[in-house]
């Protein structure tokens, strides 16, 4: 039978919930264990996807075209386990689903309450999930804090799911915040023990304290932890602030976590395989070469709006043993000031994707530089839209060329919504949603880095390259190396004669792994720390691990 894991989290927002959730799943899965991790979400939006990501981050897209929060690309990235809309749920779905349930009549006339009706779809949804895949271990992180009004309702739901399953079935995990007190010289657990007593006073009792904190905790505070929060030592783990996220699961497998949570679920003990995940982050921790990767956009004030960007090259990083910096450029400054004086001197460029108007003539101007400073350019998403109306501009003498997205009565709509879109109003679901094929053409760079002729890429997209164009970006020295199968749609562009220049309609950063970095970006870094992209030469020279 399906084990449950819940994990809460106190003290604090971003405590690190999602993060000890995906380690746990690394850890379970390196002794051969199945595991599937779940997000209930508070928020009332259906998802993120028209959500602001200064407000929420990056929206992460799943294979079946789920837009979903950040953690469940934390929850692929440590598990190597491929998730779905499934593994998302939010306030907003589950009232609409009930409320749904309603109209139909489907409650016989009965009135409609948080309990059972809400509770009872929130564990269908966690049930849904582990009928869907059956794995040994469903792990789900209730979004929020302790305390707050939006996570009561899962909360009471996942407080009667020990007693629909069974006590030996579930087990309940609380991530919690100790502060250090400069001033007095000592850690607290003040914070933590009123946390847990919020948590009881709702009937759950937490087996587990995993204490997020940046001081080693004592074995004198852990027995004072476990005196007060009624847990053993043992189940009182320390997770210190690391230098990488990669590393978490390791300070984890030391503290016990793994061992503790088999031992609770009565699973059998196993000794890990972790000798590769160890490997990949001696490897982050050790560079040999220093590089320097400009990120050009419009929500830099706030990395985790490109979160799987920046995961996607660290990824690259390690195989290619390189150290890298990020320079963050906010292309909106690029739309008044010389592009040289915020990317001179960087080894190569990203821009990556996005939504509306602003900064994308930065993004343009960026671009612009690359091409002509050749330096490495790698664009993502709207990154190739602006690649191609940088070069209908500049190279093929539209002056007046930009995205239907943008300039509606523009002469020259390079970018353009398919005719089957013209009408489409909704913002929300309307777009190219999850996995596509794509066809690669042998003999140019997107194949050198995939060794494939038909690949696999997630979308999230309305606009797409107007094709009345195409063979002007052909005549005039661009190469189309990826399109759909049936050539209508087109995926990749590239540029011949430079070190690297190749940008994608798609968003490959979503399938990068940390013990499988994306063949896209591993090309990108390896030409950043060549200097140059000369035929397979750095790609071959490339170690696995």
């Amino acid at each position: 039978m399906t084990k449950f894991v819940f994990v809460t989290g106190g003290v604090v927002s971003s405590i690190g919930k999602g993060i000890v959730a995906a380690s746990l799943g690394r850890l379970l899965k390196s002794r051969d264990y199945s595991v599937s991790i779940l997000k209930l979400d508070p928020y009332i939006n259906i998802d993120p996807g028209t959500m602001s990501p200064f407000q929420h981050g990056e929206v992460f897209v799943t294979r079946d075209g789920a837009e979903t929060d950040l953690d469940l690309g934390h929850y692929e990235r440590f598990t190597d386990t491929y998730m779905s809309r499934l593994n998302s749920v939010t306030t907003g779905s589950i009232y609409q689903t009930v409320i749904n349930k309603e109209r139909r009549g489907d409650y016989e006339g009965g009135t409609v309450q948080v309990i059972p009706h809400i509770t009872n779809e929130i564990k269908a949804r966690i049930h849904r999930v582990a009928r869907s895949t059956n794995p040994d271990v469903v792990i789900t992180e209730i979004g929020g804090t302790v305390g707050d009004i939006e996570s009561l309702p899962f909360l009471e739901a996942i407080r009667q799911f020990r007693k629909d399953v069974g006590k030996q079935n579930v087990l309940y995990m609380h991530v919690t915040l100790l502060p250090w007190i400069a001033s007095a010289g000592e850690m607290k657990t003040k914070p933590t023990q009123h946390s847990v007593k919020e948590l009881r006073s709702i009937g759950i009792q937490p087996d587990i304290i995993v204490c997020r904190c940046d001081q080693p905790l004592t074995m004198n505070l852990k027995q004072k932890l476990s005196e007060f929060c009624d847990v053993s030592p043992e189940c009182v783990i320390t997770s210190p602030d690391a230098k990488s996220i990669y590393e978490v699961p390791l300070i984890l497998e030391r503290e016990g976590l793994a061992e503790q949570t088999l031992g609770l679920l009565n699973m059998e003990q196993s000794h890990p395989n972790l000798k590769q995940w160890q490997t990949l982050v001696d490897r982050l921790y050790t560079p040999k070469h220093h590089i320097e990767v400009a990120i050009v956009g419009k929500y830099v004030r706030l990395s985790d709006a490109y979160l799987s960007v920046v995961e996607a090259l660290n990824h690259a990083a390690i195989p290619t043993h390189g150290g890298l910096h990020l320079r963050w450029v906010d292309s909106e400054k690029l739309e008044t000031e010389p592009a040289e004086q915020y990317l001179e001197g960087v080894d190569g460029i990203v821009v990556p994707g996005g939504f509306g108007i602003r900064g994308v003539d930065g993004k343009i101007s960026a671009i612009n530089y690359a091409r002509n400073q050749q330096i490495p350019f790698l664009g993502l998403c709207l990154g190739m839209q602006c690649c191609v109306i940088e070069w209908a501009r500049n190279v093929a003498g539209l002056r007046d060329a930009h995205s239907a997205e943008f300039e509606i009565y523009t002469n020259n709509a390079v970018i353009n919504l398919l005719p089957e879109q013209q009408d489409v109003v909704d913002l929300g679901g309307t777009m190219r949603l999850g996995l596509y094929p794509c066809r690669i053409s042998t003999n140019t760079l997107a194949y050198k880095l995939y060794q494939n002729e038909v690949i696999y890429e997630r979308h999230r997209h309305r606009y797409e390259f107007n094709n009345a164009y195409r063979n002007m970006l052909l005549d005039s020295g661009y190469v189309i190396s990826g399109t759909s199968p049936d050539g209508r749609l087109v995926e990749i562009v590239e540029l011949p004669n430079h070190p690297f220049f190749l940008a994608c309609q798609f968003h490959p950063e979503f399938q990068s792994r940390p013990s499988a970095s994306h063949p896209i970006f591993t090309g990108f870094i390896a030409a950043v720390i060549a200097g140059e992209y000369n035929g397979d030469n750095v790609y071959k020279s490339i170690k696995t691990y």
